[in-house]
C-alpha cells in the first residue's frame, strides 16, 4: 500500500470513528433524557449532528464498494451479506436475552417469541444499520450498470418524498440509500477532495467554519409554516428540533454538506504529526473497529444510564448523558480487549470459519470495506 492509499485509509477510519461516537451519543443522550423526562445540554450536540450523523456513516460505507463490486457472486455474498447477517443474528439474540424478561412480563412468552421472529423482518433495537447494509450492497450490485445520475436522482427523490410505511427497512432504505450510493459512485471524487483539503488546512478550516454556522442555523432555527408541517416525525425522535435542516430537500443538502464536512475534518486530523497522535489514534482505532462498538455499546450504555440515574449523585442531565456516552464507547473497547487477551469469545466480533460460504482469504481491500 503506497503512502497516498495509507493516508486515505487513515482519514476514512478517523471519519468512521467520529461517526460511531455520534451514533452512540444519540442513543445515549436520548435514552437518558427519555428516562429522566428532561433535556440536558448534550441534546444540543445531538441536534447539531442530526442532519449528517447517519448520512456520513452510509456515505463512508460505500466508499470501497467499487473495489469489490464485480467479484464473483459467492465471494461478494460472503463478504457483503453473510458477514453482516451473522453479526445481526448473533447480536439480535444477545440483545433479546437482556430485553426478553421485560417483554415476557408485558406480553407473555408468545409475545416474546413473536417479537424475536419479527426482528428478522423488522430490525431490532440499535442493529438496523447492519441489517440495512447488505440490502444496499445487493441493490447496488444489481444496478451497477445503470446510469449513475439516473440512480442518484431516483435515490434523492426517495429521500425527499414523505415515505413513512412503518416498516423500518423500507423507510430507512428510502431515507439513506442516496448517501450510500453517492459514496460508491463518487468515491474517487471524495478521495481527491480529502487530499486537496488535507493540503490546504487554512482553506479547509474556513470552509468548515462557514458550514458549522450554516448547519447550526438550520438546526436551531425553527422552520416556519407551511414548511414545519413537512418535517417527518422521526427527525424529532433522532434528536431533531424542528429546524430547517429537517425540511425535505434542505435535509438532503444538509446531509451531504455535513458528510463532506466530516470528510474534511478527518482529512485534517489525518495530517497531524506525531505530537498530536494521542488525539488521532483513538479515533482511527474506533473507526477501524466501528463494528465492535456498534454491536456492543447497548449494554454498557444501558447499565451506565440506569446506575447514574438511580444513584442520584449527579443530577445534571447533560453530565449524566456525557458519562453514558463515554461508557457506551469505552465498554465495547474493554470487552474487545479482554477477548483478545483471554482468547475467549472471539466469535462475538470475528466471524468463525463455519459462518463463511466462500473459503478464499479476504484481500486487504475487502477486509477494509467489510467494517
Amino acid at each position: 500500500m503506497n503512502t497516498i492509499e495509507k493516508t486515505r485509509v487513515d482519514w476514512v477510519d478517523i471519519a468512521k470513528g467520529i461517526c460511531i461516537i455520534f451514533v452512540v451519543m444519540m442513543h445515549s443522550v436520548l435514552g437518558v433524557e427519555n428516562e429522566a423526562g428532561a433535556r440536558g445540554w448534550m441534546h444540543a450536540v445531538v441536534a447539531f449532528a442530526q442532519p449528517f450523523r447517519m448520512p456520513d456513516f452510509f456515505m463512508i460505507s460505500g466508499l470501497f464498494l467499487g473495489l469489490v463490486i464485480d467479484r464473483p457472486w459467492l465471494r461478494y455474498a460472503d463478504r457483503k451479506i453473510v458477514h453482516f447477517a451473522y453479526f445481526y443474528v448473533l447480536w439480535l439474540t444477545i440483545q433479546f436475552l437482556f430485553k426478553a424478561p421485560g417483554i415476557v412480563a408485558e406480553s407473555g412468552g408468545d409475545g416474546a417469541i413473536s417479537a424475536y421472529l419479527l426482528s428478522f423482518i423488522q430490525p431490532f433495537g440499535t442493529l438496523w444499520f447492519i441489517y440495512l447494509l447488505p440490502l444496499f450492497f445487493v441493490v447496488t450490485r444489481l444496478i451497477r450498470h445503470v446510469n449513475v445520475w439516473v440512480v442518484l436522482i431516483i435515490a434523492a427523490a426517495l429521500e425527499t418524498l414523505p415515505i413513512h410505511t412503518g416498516w423500518l427497512v423500507i423507510d430507512e432504505f428510502c431515507s439513506r440509500y442516496v448517501y450510500f450510493f453517492a459514496g460508491y459512485a463518487f468515491a474517487p471524487v471524495i478521495f481527491r477532495l480529502a487530499a486537496w483539503l488535507r493540503g490546504r488546512p487554512a482553506m479547509a478550516l474556513g470552509v468548515l467554519g462557514v458550514w458549522a454556522l450554516v448547519n447550526g442555523w438550520l438546526v436551531f432555527h425553527p422552520a416556519t409554516q407551511p414548511f414545519a408541517a413537512w418535517i417527518p416525525e422521526e427527525s424529532y425522535t433522532s434528536g431533531g428540533l424542528g429546524g430547517w435542516s429537517s425540511v425535505p430537500i434542505i435535509s438532503l443538502a444538509a446531509g451531504f454538506a455535513g458528510a463532506l464536512a466530516i470528510v474534511s475534518v478527518s482529512a485534517l486530523l489525518a495530517r497531524l504529526g506525531a505530537s498530536q497522535a494521542w488525539l488521532v489514534k483513538p479515533l482511527r482505532w474506533l473507526g477501524a473497529h466501528s463494528i465492535v462498538v456498534y454491536l456492543a455499546f447497548f449494554l454498557p450504555m444501558a447499565l451506565a444510564r440506569t446506575i447514574l440515574l438511580k444513584l442520584g449523585i449527579i443530577t445534571d442531565i447533560g453530565t449524566i448523558s456525557l458519562l453514558t456516552v463515554i461508557c457506551g464507547v469505552i465498554g465495547p473497547v474493554i470487552l474487545y480487549g479482554l477477548i483478545q487477551w483471554t482468547g475467549y469469545g472471539q466469535f462475538l466480533f470475528k466471524r468463525p470459519q463455519w459462518a463463511h460460504i466462500d473459503r478464499a482469504p479476504a484481500t486487504r481491500e475487502a477486509m477494509a470495506s467489510a467494517e
